[in-house]
């Protein structure tokens, strides 16, 4: 078991997003990633940077019918670091109990 450890990298709710979609897979097509969440190749380009340079992330690209495709792996690191944050996130909400109402 992960020791729970808050993560600002992954925290803010995109990358979150993205760690935990490439958690269950191999890798997946940038573009497959981007229609997921909505956003636009910009937006998800810069979080991709962002977790690159963590090194929580890889962009493997290559050349697919003389298209040129991206593919992103979440990285051994990334595996660990996005554990320990959604294991201090259960944490958190065990200690707030059961919500009024």
């Amino acid at each position: 078991m992960t020791a729970p450890a808050f993560d600002e990298i992954i925290h803010p709710y995109n990358r979150l997003q993205i760690c935990a979609m490439l958690s269950s897979v191999e890798s997946m097509a940038f573009s497959e990633v981007r229609d997921a969440l909505g956003v636009s190749d910009s937006v998800l380009s810069k979080q991709v940077k962002v977790l690159q340079e963590a090194g929580y992330l890889r962009v493997v690209k290559e050349t697919q019918n003389s298209r040129l495709r991206a593919w992103l792996e979440l990285a051994p690191a990334g595996r660990r670091a996005l554990a320990g944050h959604l294991a201090q996130l259960r944490s958190i909400a065990e200690a707030a109990g059961p919500l009024p109402g």
